[in-house]
C-alpha cells in the first residue's frame, strides 16, 4: 500500500469512495458536487488537499481530504482532516491508520502542531481506529445553519 496524492487515474475509484463516504453519513451528494471537490483537490491554489491509499494494483482503496487551519490562540497552524473513508473490503488492514499517519507526516513538514477531525458519535468502527491513533478531546462541536 502506498499513500499518494490522487492522480487522474484514481478518479473513478475516488468517486466511488467519496460516494460511499457521503452515503455513510447520509448526505445526498451529486456527481456535480464530487466534481467540485475533485477540482478543489487538483487545484494547487485551493486549500483542500487529498491523499489516497493505493493497493498493489494501483487502485485507490481509501481517501483523506485535509486542509490547514489557523489556531489564533496558539499563533500556529494545524491540519484539519475533513473526510476519511476506506473501502469496506479493505477495512481491518490499517488503511485508515496509514492515511492518518501520512497526514501527520505532512503536518510535521508544514510545522503544524495537530491534526484534528470530528466524527459521528455512532461511528464505532472509526472511533476504534481514532482511539488507537489519537487522543479524544473534550470539545463539543456546534453548527449554526445559515
Amino acid at each position: 500500500m502506498k499513500i499518494i496524492p490522487p492522480e487522474a487515474r484514481h478518479r473513478e475509484d475516488w468517486e466511488r469512495l467519496y460516494a460511499g463516504y457521503a452515503a455513510f453519513y447520509k448526505v445526498e451528494q451529486t456527481p456535480e458536487m464530487r466534481a467540485t471537490v475533485w477540482n478543489w483537490i487538483n487545484d494547487p491554489a485551493h486549500e483542500v488537499k487529498a491523499v489516497v491509499a493505493e493497493d498493489e494494483a494501483g487502485r485507490a482503496i481509501g481517501l483523506a481530504h485535509y486542509r490547514p487551519f489557523a489556531r489564533p490562540l496558539r499563533a500556529i497552524y494545524g491540519g484539519f482532516l475533513d473526510d476519511l473513508f476506506v473501502d469496506p473490503t479493505h477495512r481491518g488492514g490499517r488503511v485508515a491508520d496509514a492515511l492518518i499517519e501520512h497526514l501527520a507526516k505532512i503536518g510535521r513538514e508544514k510545522g503544524w502542531n495537530v491534526i484534528r477531525w470530528i466524527t459521528a458519535d455512532d461511528n464505532y468502527r472509526g472511533r476504534g481506529v481514532y482511539d488507537r491513533v489519537a487522543t479524544r478531546t473534550w470539545w463539543i462541536t456546534y453548527d449554526k445553519a445559515l
